[in-house]
């Protein structure tokens, strides 16, 4: 009886396992991956640099010395073609030949850069007047500097008015053009020029007054005041610093031209 149960617990116990041999095994769990691991970083690769950036520190070094040489040689060359072609000043006739040496014969240029060339002077225009006073007498003014009232309404005004900035200084313009350096007249236009010019002159002074209260303007004489702008301090060129006078006769004022009638 013993025999017989142990046999049959034997047989019980090798059906057992060849059933668990007849399932399917589950595959084993995979291990957890690390933070060490290069599949757990979320961040994209790198991109390859290119351009300068590619080089080696070394020829980074050589290809930024090689575009500031190139970069001083080009300004170098608009700074020497400028004052090629800029008005005579102090630069160009302190450094003149090197100049020359630079733009000939390769660069020469045919043109100017400002037409005319701008002044190195200030011209102011002044004026006097005899005035018949109202005692049947007569007087003459001081000298007022028309051009200096002009710069004072100027000055610090955002919008100046054209006739501010320009209708005194065109009619000396037109004057001069006309006009030899004994004051005759050259041209048709010479007798316009006066005219013009005594209109302007007349007209400033009865509106600043000067003829008094009943006085009325007789004659009036036009001089221009010139003096040489001063050079820098570094300059070497020596300019006057005195005033020079250009003198006009007088000239009789016509009936009704303070008032714009005369023709």
């Amino acid at each position: 009886m013993d025999a017989y149960d142990s046999g049959s617990d034997v047989s019980r116990e090798a059906e057992a396992e060849e059933a668990a041999a007849r399932e399917p095994q589950a595959p084993p769990a995979p291990e957890p991956l690390t933070d060490a691991s290069p599949a757990s970083s979320d961040a994209p690769a790198p991109e390859p640099r290119t351009g300068v950036a590619a080089l080696s520190p070394r020829y980074q070094i050589g290809a930024a010395l090689a575009l500031a040489v190139v970069a001083v040689a080009v300004c170098v060359h608009l700074g020497m073609v400028f004052l090629h072609v800029a008005p005579s000043n102090t630069v160009t006739r302190t450094h003149g030949e090197a100049i020359d040496d630079w733009i000939y014969p390769e660069f020469e240029q045919n043109w100017k850069l400002f037409a005319p060339n701008p002044l190195q002077q200030n011209i102011a225009v002044q004026v006097r007047a005899q005035i018949r006073t109202a005692d049947g007498g007569s007087r003459t003014t001081g000298w007022y500097d028309l051009s200096a009232q002009d710069g004072r309404a100027i000055d610090g005004n955002l919008v100046p008015s054209h006739t501010q900035q320009n209708e005194l200084r065109r009619a000396w313009d037109f004057f001069t053009a006309s006009h030899d350096s004994d004051n005759r007249a050259v041209g048709e236009r010479g007798s316009l020029s006066e005219t013009y010019l005594r209109r302007i002159v007349v007209l400033r002074l009865e509106r600043g007054g000067a003829n008094g209260a009943d006085g009325v303007v007789e004659r009036v004489q036009i001089r221009s005041r010139t003096l040489n702008v001063r050079p820098p301090e570094w300059a070497t060129e020596k300019v006057s610093s005195q005033p020079v006078f250009r003198v006009l006769p007088w000239w009789s004022v016509l009936p009704g031209e303070a008032e714009g009638d005369a023709k």
